[in-house]
Formats: structure tokens, C-alpha cells, sequence
């Protein structure tokens, strides 16, 4: 069966051509590298080629069958032969084959991620440390960077005693005793089955050689995301045939706070002297306005080989910069382009909104559930159903009604107060008798045989819900908020789990955003009331649809494509945050960052900021993103509605003769939002669900909650002022 190259453009065709020695394909966005990739392989195994001397390293599985399949489909069976593989499942294969070679049991086990943890949580018992003190999940990252750099915990300890850091000789005494416990388990981790092959291709060069005369071919895609362990093992398999090919762009490389480092792509040509390179430029994917700003951008980063993305889709629509009032503003904005889109007949998996951070979702979230557009969080979970905010509702949820035993139950030792099912089920036993509430037998725990041990805990715990309740009674938000968190501990224990923490604490300040707006909203605000906003909004978020708008961050969306994009929060100290601010490399992975969220674009891109924004519960005001200054006027149109009155300015700029730029502002008053009252049995149209009647209005925070049954999409549930609904 013979393999089609006619669809190939001519630097597709020179990479595919391309026979013996190293390659470097330099593979722009958009630009065809998968088709490639097949197209080598093929032309490979037409030039005599076997399939089984051919590696192919991708960076999934699923990546890996797409190859393979498509392979089978063009050429027949024989191309199953090609070894398609991720870099962990080429090691165990590797390893179950010569693992006895070091001293390494054939039939390892290998530990995921919670394995790991286990174990560290047994050596840091061993070692008489406190958990609280050093948290499993940071020491085991730290572990798992080291392996990636290929250092053992002597290495490590040497590095603590020259730099004095106390931190890292700790980590580096728990790093021994966690090899110590994987080794006698028969046992290897996800890093080290790549450490452990690299070790046996040192040690054993014979072993190394049997694989460098199996594989005399390699290709290895998305090369940019390759970390020190895996470029060692790719150089030393193709160091004898020196056959080896990389497919990657090192505008997209974003993985660094995952161990990739960019230099593997940067340097290819120094560490594989005589490579050839091949740029990919031509995009099949994105409109010519998209590309240019996207080339633009990332065009004042220094760390990059360089390439010009261009395509023969026309120019499109110009790239839509919105500066918003604040950051509801920019929601409604949002779903209002999302509806009239819908309106025109596009679906709701049209659209895509990017951010740098999952915390950013919350008040996008609220307007979208208000409008009645339905969404999707991918590779998150939506706000409230994030395991801290649940567990933050539900401790106001037992301030506001400590009778509340299945909330308590939830959170009675979260953070851990040392009461563990034991001492629960003793109490969920005397409640069964007694007929008292959970709370009512925590209070008294002193005066139960079963309880008496944990009593002080118990007692502790319930004087705490009972002064919080106190401060929630005169209710002020940003107060009682700061004051859950204070007294509960619980912001103390997120502090201490690093990074992972770090995410969860912008999540619980995103929380406080939410009450300090309902606060605002509402003239007669109490705790039950915005837990019953809360549940109203849960109870909205229930009402799942396939055709969704598509939610998620930035890194999340890398290798998508979508019709329409929104990247939101364009604004220094959001986007860029404020760490790469001061940090010129950290500035040069956001900008591929932000390079990687414009890429995403097929025909409308748009960028928000807003001139006031309170995230975390803090008000910022933040000037726009570097990024989207970057764009130059031809390829953009920039709206600012910041003004007080929520006045929108349209900018018109025009060069004279001489060169000189003019530009011209013009100024429409924003439309002002009509109070309309609305009773069950109205008779309502909606631009985009038609009409309806309106089965219950419920009063909600300044707005009103519509129940409406539509002639043609069924029941929603809608908040007034978002719906934009006609009366009949």
C-alpha cells in the first residue's frame, strides 16, 4: 500500500525526505508536525527501512496508538512493527528485559503517585518527623525534580552542605530512606524508570548497543518538553546511528515548572553536530491576523531559534482587545459574545476562554450560570466543586446551623485534630441514642466514657464554631472570612502542602471574593443567605449539557484549537503574574505562554483585562498586558470601557504622510440595565431559547432567579438581569 506525499507542502517534504542523520523540525503551531511524523515513518519503511528498527517517542499514549493506527491504515500491518511508545513505557520494556543486569528484579512493581506518598509518609515517621512540618507532597516533588536531573540523594546532600541549605539536607535524608524502602520492596517510581535505564545503559554497554542496532531510527515529538533524563536517553540510543529526528517548537515550550528545559531544543544543533533543520511555518489552522500577533509576541523573546507563521486562510477578523470596567464586567462581556454567537447559529463548543489560573474561573462561572450558557472546566474541577471550597462551605454551613451532622462530619478533622473514625462513630453512636445533634455531643464529651480521651479536642472545636458564629451574627464578610480561615487552621495546613497548596489557597481567596460580592449585592446580607445563593448556583450547575463552552488554563489548552478564544485577566500581575515581572526567563515562558493561548485561535481571538479586578479578595488595578501592547494597532481593535460610567471607547488610529499617528476616540455611553419584574406565568423570549413562561421568580442578591419552561429547549434556570428576556 502506497503512501499519498501529495498533500505535503515543499519544507514538509524536505523533512520527510530527510533520511540519515540528526534533524531538527522546528514545528510551528498549526503547522502539520503530526502528518509529518506519519509521512516520515512511511517514507522510511518504503526506503527499505524495517518497521521494527524505527522508534517513535511520543509524549502519550494516546498520541502513540493515533500514530500507530494511522500508520496501519496507510501502509498495512507491517507498519505495527514500528515501535511507538511514551518514554516510560519504552523503559519498562527495556527494564523487564535486562533489569537483572543492576541488580533490579525483573518483576518490579512500579508505584504511582500515591505509592510514593505512602512511602514518604513511612520514612518521615521513621526519621521522627512531623508531617506538618514537612509535607509529603512537597518532598516527594522535590525528589522527583532531582531524578529528573538525574541526582541521587548524595548529590543532593552535597549541593545542601555547599549552599547551606538546611530545607534540602532534609529533603536529600528523606530522599535515601525513600530509595532505601523502594529498593527493598522491589519496587521503582515513575522517575525512576527512566533514572534506572539510563544507569543500565552506563553500566552495561552492551545492553545499550543491542538497543542502538534495534532502533537506528528515532523520532522523538514535542521535543521542547523533554526534561535532562530523557534527552540523556535519547542521545545515548542514537548516538551509534546518529538517526535521530526531534519535532518540536520552542516557542511552545511551557512545561519548565514540570523539569522541561527548553535548552534540549535550543542546543540540538551543538549537542548533535551536523543536524539539519527544517522550519514548518505554514499554518493550516488560524486566520493571518492571529498569526501575525502571535508572531509579534513572542518575537521579544531572546531564548528561541525564530520562525515566521504564515498561512492561506486570508487575514480574518481583527484581534478584539476588551479593557473592561472589572472583572463582572468582563464576564458579561464574555457570555453576551458567547450568545450572539449562539444567535448566528455557531455551538456553545465553539468558544474557549483561557486563563493563566484555575482561580480565575469563579466569576466567569457566576455569569455563565446567571445567562443560562453552559460550560465545561477541563483539566479542573468546576469552583464549588473543588474539595476546599467544599469543605470551607461546610464549615460555614455548621456555624450557621451546628445541627448540621453531615457538614460536621465532613470537616471535624479537616485540618487533622488527631479525631479519627473511632472516636466519630462513638459519637454518631450516643447522637443514635440520645437523640442530640453531633455538635450537642461534641460539647459535652466529658461527660461519655467512649469520648472522654478526645474531650478537650472535641471541646476545643465547638467553642471555635460558637465564637465564629458570634462574628458572623453582625455580618461582615471580609471579617468573618479572614477569621474561618484564622481560627480553623485551615489556610495554616494549605500554606504547608507548597505548591499544591498555593493553588488552593487562590481558590479559598476567590471564595472570599464571592461573599464579599454578595455582601455588596445585598441589602439585608447574613451567612444563611449566601449559602443559599451557594446552593441555588450548585443547583444551577447540575443542569449538564454536551455542547458546552469550554473552560480552562492556558497550559491545559496547549495542542487545542477552537473557533472562538477569550484570553482573560490580560493584565500585569495576572498575565504575566507578578513573579515573572521581576524574573526576565520566568517573563520569556509566560510570553510562550501567552504566544501558545493566541495560537489556539482559528478565526476570533479575543483579550480581556479589566481596569479593577478583585481576586483573592483584594481589589488591584492592574495597566494591560505587556501582551497585548505587543500587538501592533494593524492586527488589533482596542476597546476601553473603564471609564466610571462604564463608557466604552473605540480607538480609530491613522498614519499621515509624514509618518506621525493619529488617533481618534470615540465615546458611547454604556446601555443602562432595565429593572423588570417578572411573575410566574409570564410570557418571556429569550434570542437564543425562544420563548417561554415563567414558572417561579425567587429574589436573589439584587437580581431575580427565573424559573422558565421553554416551547423548544425544555426548563433553565436564569438570572434576570443576564437573561436580556423580551416580555410578551
Amino acid at each position: 500500500m502506497a503512501f499519498s506525499y501529495e498533500n505535503l507542502n515543499p519544507r514538509q517534504i524536505e523533512a520527510v525526505n530527510h533520511k540519515e542523520g540528526p534533524l531538527l523540525v522546528l514545528a510551528g503551531a498549526g503547522s502539520g508536525k503530526t502528518t509529518v511524523l506519519i509521512a516520515r515513518v512511511a517514507k522510511l519503511i518504503e526506503s527499505g527501512i524495517r518497521p521494527w528498527n524505527i522508534l517513535t517517542i511520543t509524549f502519550t499514549n494516546k498520541a502513540a496508538d493515533e500514530l500507530k493506527n494511522r500508520l496501519v491504515t496507510k501502509l498495512g500491518t507491517e507498519a505495527a512493527d514500528v515501535f511507538a511508545s511514551t518514554f516510560h513505557s519504552m523503559c519498562v520494556r527495556i527494564l523487564r528485559r535486562d533489569a537483572e543486569a543492576i541488580d533490579l528484579p525483573k518483576s518490579f512493581t512500579i508505584y504511582d503517585t500515591d505509592d510514593s506518598l505512602r512511602v514518604i509518609k513511612k520514612c518521615l515517621k521513621n526519621l521522627n518527623m512531623e508531617e506538618k512540618q514537612f509535607p509529603p507532597k512537597p518532598l516527594l516533588g522535590a525528589i522527583s525534580h532531582a531524578k529528573e536531573r538525574l541526582e541521587d540523594p548524595q548529590d543532593m546532600a552535597d549541593l545542601a552542605d555547599r549552599n547551606g541549605d538546611y530545607r534540602m539536607k532534609v529533603t536529600a535524608k528523606v530522599y535515601s530512606a525513600y530509595q532505601k524502602e523502594l529498593h527493598e520492596a522491589g519496587a521503582l517510581d515513575f522517575d525512576d524508570l527512566l533514572c534506572e535505564t539510563v544507569r543500565l545503559f552506563r553500566t552495561k554497554p552492551e545492553v545499550l548497543e543491542y538497543y542502538q542496532n534495534r532502533w537506528q531510527y528515532i523520532m522523538v515529538d514535542e521535543y521542547q518538553d523533554t526534561n535532562h533524563v530523557q534527552y540523556m536517553l535519547v542521545a545515548m540510543l542514537a548516538q551509534k546511528n546518529k538517526n535521530l529526528c526531534v519535532v518540536g517548537d520552542d516557542d511552545q515550550s511551557i512545561y519548565k515548572f514540570r523539569g522541561a528545559t527548553i535548552e534540549n531544543i535550543l542546543s540540538f544543533e551543538r549537542q548533535f553536530p551536523g543536524a539539519k533543520v527544517v522550519r514548518l511555518e505554514q499554518n493550516y489552522r488560524s486566520t493571518q491576523n492571529i498569526l501575525s500577533a502571535a508572531n509579534r509576541v513572542i518575537e521579544h523573546n531572546t531564548e528561541r531559534k525564530g520562525k515566521n507563521l504564515w498561512t492561506s486562510n486570508g487575514d480574518g477578523s481583527k484581534i478584539t482587545i476588551r479593557r473592561c470596567v472589572d472583572e463582572d464586567r468582563e464576564a458579561e462581556f464574555i457570555a453576551d459574545k458567547v450568545l450572539d454567537g449562539i444567535s448566528k447559529g455557531a455551538n456553545y463548543s465553539d468558544f474557549a476562554v483561557l486563563y493563566r489560573m484555575h482561580a480565575q474561573s469563579a466569576s466567569l462561572e457566576r455569569t455563565f450560570m446567571r445567562a443560562g450558557v453552559p460550560y465545561k472546566i477541563i483539566g479542573g474541577l468546576r469552583f464549588y466543586e473543588r474539595k476546599e471550597i467544599k469543605d470551607m462551605l461546610a464549615y460555614m454551613s455548621v456555624i450557621a446551623n451546628p445541627a448540621d451532622n453531615l457538614r460536621l462530619e465532613r470537616i471535624i478533622n479537616e485540618p487533622k485534630r488527631g479525631i479519627g473514625a473511632t472516636t466519630l462513630a462513638a459519637a454518631e453512636h450516643i447522637s443514635d441514642v440520645t437523640g442530640l445533634s453531633l455538635f450537642e455531643v461534641f460539647e459535652h464529651a466529658d461527660e461519655y466514657i467512649d469520648l472522654m480521651k478526645r474531650s478537650a479536642v472535641l471541646k476545643g472545636f465547638t467553642d471555635m464554631i460558637k465564637e465564629l458564629s458570634e462574628i458572623a451574627e453582625d455580618f461582615d464578610a471580609e471579617e468573618f472570612f479572614d477569621a474561618l480561615c484564622e481560627k480553623t487552621g485551615y489556610t495554616e495546613m494549605l500554606r504547608a502542602q507548597g505548591l499544591e497548596g498555593e493553588t488552593r489557597l487562590e481558590n479559598i481567596g476567590e471564595l472570599k471574593t464571592n461573599m464579599m460580592k454578595y455582601q455588596e449585592a445585598s441589602e439585608n446580607a447574613e451567612l444563611s443567605g449566601f449559602l443559599e445563593e451557594v446552593a441555588l448556583y450548585t443547583d444551577l450547575d447540575r443542569l449538564e449539557e454536551s455542547d458546552s463552552v469550554l473552560m480552562m488554563t492556558l497550559h491545559s489548552a496547549k495542542g487545542l484549537e477552537f473557533e472562538n478564544v477569550f484570553i482573560i485577566g490580560a493584565e500585569e500581575g495576572v498575565f504575566p503574574g507578578m513573579q515573572a515581572i521581576y524574573d526576565m526567563t520566568e517573563m520569556e515562558e509566560e510570553r510562550r505562554l501567552a504566544y501558545v493561548g493566541i495560537t489556539r485561535a482559528k478565526k476570533n481571538l479575543y483579550l480581556t483585562a479589566a481596569a479593577s479586578r478583585m481576586i483573592f479578595g483584594q481589589t488591584s488595578h492592574n495597566r494591560l498586558s505587556r501582551f497585548a501592547e505587543e500587538i501592533p494597532e494593524e492586527y488589533k481593535d482596542f476597546f476601553d470601557e473603564s471609564e466610571s460610567r462604564r463608557k466604552s471607547i473605540s480607538y480609530h488610529f491613522e498614519e499621515d504622510s509624514a509618518g506621525k499617528v493619529h488617533i481618534e476616540k470615540t465615546f458611547t455611553e454604556a446601555p443602562k440595565t432595565e429593572n423588570v419584574s417578572y411573575r410566574p406565568g409570564d410570557s418571556v423570549i429569550h434570542k437564543v431559547f425562544g420563548k417561554g413562561m415563567v414558572v417561579s421568580a425567587k429574589p436573589m442578591s439584587g437580581d431575580t432567579l427565573l424559573e422558565i419552561a421553554f416551547e423548544k429547549v425544555g426548563t433553565k434556570k436564569l438570572m434576570a438581569n443576564f437573561a436580556k428576556l423580551k416580555k410578551e
